[in-house]
């Protein structure tokens, strides 16, 4: 007979509690985030889960920024409807499809940091994986083709871009080249991926892709090199075991949080700088206070504990960045540029 005391359920281990953790852990799941749960049987969850829902929401919100930027966009059924379409290009379609490429690129490395993803737990084949892959980058390029035709694109501009898109998001995480194994190169191109790729979509859906924009935006991206940043910290472990040179691989946990809340806030001044600079001072002094609490959560969370409070963060402070996008845009269109 065990001399042990009776169990006691603690308000921290009681069913209700258990539950809610369970809920919360597999929301997590389907949504692609840290601190998932495992065991989801259903292959449709799976696919989700592999695809990321919660990495769509950039690309999303750059479809709206562009189309805010190119100044034409008005809003009636129709043009909901297109814009729409081009946020499933954007987010669903070929974020899904980046998504499940860098995973079955990772593969190796999720099993060290993230055992309970899907194709390391052995949940998914890998042909279910690359046919997976194909449909949604077929479909990208489908609905590509059906934006260009609708605004009567003479040079297939949506499509190329998709195709762009496309190649870059294979040559991140594929080898030989695996642009992500590159701390600086990998982490831009995915800025440039979440915040000028799908602008530029935006904006040649409902205008005109000048250089302009293009420069602008690719600046822009500088600040979203930042947040890719963010992204490393979950992998630390298995990038130096497997050799990956992230920032924090490279320059130690402390260095690379201040690399990545300097590129985040510097960039965007830049940005609200060049606002003034073609008079609109309005929207350039929304886009510095938007910086704010920015560095408040910086401070708070980021910077103090990176390794834990990465999510928290992202939480936090990302939605001031995104807001900030959306002003610039707006500004851009209102200058006519």
């Amino acid at each position: 007979m065990s001399d042990s005391p009776p169990s006691q359920i603690s308000p921290e281990s009681s069913p209700d509690s258990t539950a809610t953790d369970n809920r919360s852990a597999k929301t997590r799941q389907l949504l692609g985030m840290k601190g998932a749960a495992s065991g989801e049987t259903s292959i449709w969850k799976i696919r989700l889960q592999l695809m990321k829902p919660i990495t769509w929401i950039p690309l999303i919100w750059g479809v709206v920024c562009g189309a805010a930027s190119s100044g034409n966009y008005t809003w009636n059924l129709e043009n909901f409807a297109i814009a729409a379409a081009c946020m499933l290009m954007s987010g669903p379609l070929l974020t899904g499809y980046t998504q499940t490429l860098n995973d079955f690129y990772d593969r190796d490395i999720d099993a060290i940091n993230e055992p309970y993803r899907p194709i390391p737990s052995g949940l998914i084949s890998i042909p279910q994986v690359v046919t997976q892959i194909l449909v949604l980058l077929a479909a990208g390029i489908g609905v590509a083709c059906a934006l260009d035709l609708w605004a009567g694109h003479e040079f297939p501009i949506m499509t190329v871009l998709t195709l762009g898109g496309a190649f870059l998001a294979y040559i991140y995480s594929a080898p030989p080249l695996k642009l992500k194994q590159n701390g600086w190169l990998g982490n831009y191109a995915l800025g440039a991926s979440y915040i000028a790729l799908p602008w530029w979509a935006g904006q040649a859906l409902f205008g005109t892709l000048d250089p302009t924009i293009m420069i602008l935006t690719l600046f822009y991206s500088l600040a979203g090199l930042g947040i890719a940043i963010v992204n490393d910290f979950k992998s630390v472990e298995g990038d130096r075991q497997l050799g990956l040179k992230s920032l924090p691989v490279m320059f130690g946990i402390t260095t690379a949080a201040w690399i990545c809340v300097l590129m985040i806030d510097i960039f965007q001044a830049g940005i609200a700088g060049y606002l003034i600079s073609i008079h609109q001072n309005l929207y350039a002094v929304i886009l510095l206070l938007l910086i704010i609490p920015q560095i408040t959560f910086q401070d708070m969370y980021f910077l103090r504990n990176p390794l834990e409070n990465d999510v928290k963060y992202q939480a936090s402070a990302q939605p001031f960045l995104v807001l900030g996008m959306l002003v610039a845009a707006l500004a851009l269109g209102h200058a006519g540029l």
